[in-house]
């Protein structure tokens, strides 16, 4: 099963909810190569629940993950921002991300971020996979926090874009802080949108359908992560794209009709 562990469902966070654009995003993934991703949605995008609650209209649930008629599988999450400075990904069971998120509304404005320790007090009552994303991006403050707040962490994000940025500078800094913290490492790709889908992925050796079977195959390390040779290509390619249909958008265009004129869904 390969399997991307940082995705996003819209193109940015303060655009509203396209099931069009939603639907041709897991299209893509597929053809990409993918069998899977998580759908680490940002915690405070606008509309969090219609996207998740269309999934569970429009796929049919096989354990904790939901799969489209072409057989592809997502499993819910999201991405929480905390008052450190810098971004986690919760990986579970679709009533629970729900409820995680209903619980956060308070907390969704940068002022009132949750604390780390707060944030893990909630994870705590739940069943879901916890982990840190993007540790050493800018901005962000993971890496500073006491060890035994990092060690609450289940998994550490290997990210396409950092990758990107630095390759041989993010594997060195990642495989140093799996090893401080004796935590593995799983690959996602941070994509808003296509061309960014296979720049990095995991390649599990057997197909799972629930949470539990993901921490079981990342705890014994039954997968490899694998990275595109146009990485960088795709993840350049991805951010121009993002850009310009941003600004069409901006503009009062429709970014979704420009984007799936006469494309097949």
């Amino acid at each position: 099963m390969k399997i991307d562990f940082h995705t996003h469902g819209k193109l940015a966070k303060k655009l509203p909810f396209s099931r069009e654009y939603t639907d041709w995003l897991f299209c893509e993934a597929q053809k990409s190569g993918l069998d899977a991703l998580c759908l680490t949605e940002h915690f405070n995008t606008l509309g969090f629940q219609e996207v998740y609650r269309y999934i569970c209209g429009c796929c049919s649930r096989d354990g904790d993950s939901f799969v489209t008629e072409s057989g592809f599988r997502i499993f819910p999450g999201m991405e929480t921002d905390i008052a450190e400075g810098g971004h986690t990904l919760i990986i579970g069971p679709m009533e629970c991300i729900l409820e995680m998120n209903q619980r956060l509304e308070p907390h969704k404005e940068k002022d009132s971020f949750l604390p780390f320790e707060k944030l893990t007090e909630l994870v705590e009552e739940y069943p879901v996979i916890f982990g840190a994303g993007h540790p050493y991006r800018e901005g962000g403050h993971i890496q500073e926090l006491p060890q035994e707040m990092q060690e609450k962490f289940f998994f550490l994000d290997v990210n396409g874009k950092d990758l990107a940025r630095d390759r041989n500078g993010t594997w060195e800094k990642m495989h140093a802080l799996s090893r401080k913290l004796n935590r593995p490492l799983v690959a996602g790709s941070d994509t808003h949108q296509s061309f960014q889908y296979g720049c990095v992925w995991n390649e599990f050796e057997r197909t799972v359908s629930t949470v539990d079977g993901l921490a079981g195959e990342i705890t014994k390390g039954a997968y490899e992560i694998r990275m595109s040779e146009s990485l960088t290509f795709k993840v350049e390619s991805a951010g121009i794209l993002k850009r310009a249909l941003k600004e069409i958008d901006a503009l009062g265009g429709d970014y979704v009709s420009v984007l799936l004129k006469g494309a097949e869904i």
